[in-house]
């Protein structure tokens, strides 16, 4: 039987064919009129798209490189942080800012959970500058509540919030100025359909100020060298230049599904994660499978507890021998416990349809329990229906 190579990972997600060929088209130079016109409007839809009136950059790294950013940037070594962690993503919050000489305090919650909001505000004093936290934790499934943790951080007037939304942006609601997000980091190979490479994010004017007066050793990552190249329509070192014209190529098509206005294109991207999500919560259960975070999941992936008979490296290699799929196995310790289902992205119905089915053989193949064919579609497609209804 043919088998086409699908990805149903949290990140690279499905490319953008539209994307693809404005990469494999695109040779100008950095130094160039042209670079220059598309580096200005890149930085204009990216703004849009994240819906901010703060100035934002576009880096040439992965989405970690914009998270060491927002610490060498935002700190100098000796101060006191705090980081909101429940899982793998979180804990490089702890490695960066322990990188930078901070001392850290933390706020932890079980894998698959979010943190209690009563222990957020017991940790948050005065003598925090800067509170660190994922708007998804990709690792596990969950989504964690980023507005009424910014209103205990915005308690204090002079510690600032950073936001790993590198998953969460293009799939659940943030809404940057109104919360008062300080620096919000999106991804190129998440919700924005195209190869991993480019790190994206708004940075409030009170981040700015603070940089002023850091100390933490920076060059590449300087974003106030990078915020002084971006006021020329340049890149201070260079860029990649194709990753930015497949990402202009993506914002466009985002702009379409808006009918022309991006922001209601970053709503419908955002509206169909949310249903995708839920059709497949549904055909989870429907297979009498565990979710991995029932109590707040998230948008952008589905993370299931994986049966006992069956670990997750057996389903994840049955998904990818049977059917050519790739579902994320857990990360680190959490490898053969879970596996993780993305719906990010260039990512529909179809597809979660598919994937579903695909899951029923899988768990039928590897486990002792009796799988009924199509229940898990059944139960998606009762959900998608209730929506359109």
């Amino acid at each position: 039987m043919l088998k086409k190579n699908r990805l149903f990972t949290p990140g690279p997600t499905p490319l953008l064919p539209v994307a693809q060929m404005a990469m494999a088209s695109y040779g100008a130079h950095h130094r160039t009129a042209e670079f220059r016109a598309l580096f200005t409007r890149v930085l204009a839809d990216v703004k849009e798209f994240i819906g901010t009136a703060n100035d934002v950059l576009v880096l040439t790294s992965s989405g970690t490189g914009f998270m060491e950013a927002a610490v060498s940037n935002l700190t100098s070594p000796g101060d006191k942080v705090l980081v909101l962690s429940a899982g793998k993503f979180a804990e490089r919050w702890i490695s960066l800012v322990k990188a930078f000489g901070c001392a850290v305090e933390t706020v932890t919650a079980p894998y698959g959970e979010t943190f209690s909001l009563e222990e957020v505000g017991r940790k948050l004093t005065p003598e925090i500058r800067c509170v660190y936290v994922q708007a998804t934790e990709s690792s596990t499934g969950a989504r964690h509540d980023i507005e009424s943790i910014a209103k205990l951080v915005h308690a204090l007037p002079d510690t600032l919030l950073i936001v790993d939304a590198i998953t969460g942006l293009g799939t659940t609601h943030l809404d940057v100025d109104a919360w008062g997000i300080d620096i919000i980091i999106g991804g190129s190979q998440k919700a924005l359909m195209i190869p991993p490479g480019l790190a994206y994010g708004a940075i409030s004017e009170r981040a700015w100020q603070r940089m002023e007066t850091t100390e933490s050793p920076r060059y590449y990552f300087d974003l106030r060298k990078e915020r002084k190249a971006a006021a020329k329509a340049e890149t201070a070192s260079t860029p990649a230049t194709a990753l930015f014209a497949g990402l202009a190529a993506a914002l466009d098509y985002v702009r379409q599904l808006g009918d022309g206005s991006l922001p209601a294109g970053r709503d419908a991207l955002i509206a169909n994660a949310e249903l995708c999500a839920a059709m497949t919560r549904a055909g989870v259960e429907a297979l009498r499978l565990k979710l991995f975070a029932p109590s707040s999941p998230a948008a952008a992936l589905t993370a299931v507890t994986a049966p006992a008979e069956a670990d997750s490296n057996i389903i994840c290699k049955r998904f990818r021998e049977q059917f050519g799929a790739v579902v994320a196995n857990g990360n680190a310790e959490m490898k053969g416990q879970l596996f993780r289902i993305a719906h990010i992205g260039y990512y529909d119905y179809l597809d979660t349809i598919g994937v579903l089915a695909a899951l029923e053989h899988v768990i039928a193949e590897t486990t002792d329990g009796k799988v009924e064919f199509g229940s898990a579609v059944r139960a998606a497609q009762d959900v998608y229906a209730k929506v359109r209804n």
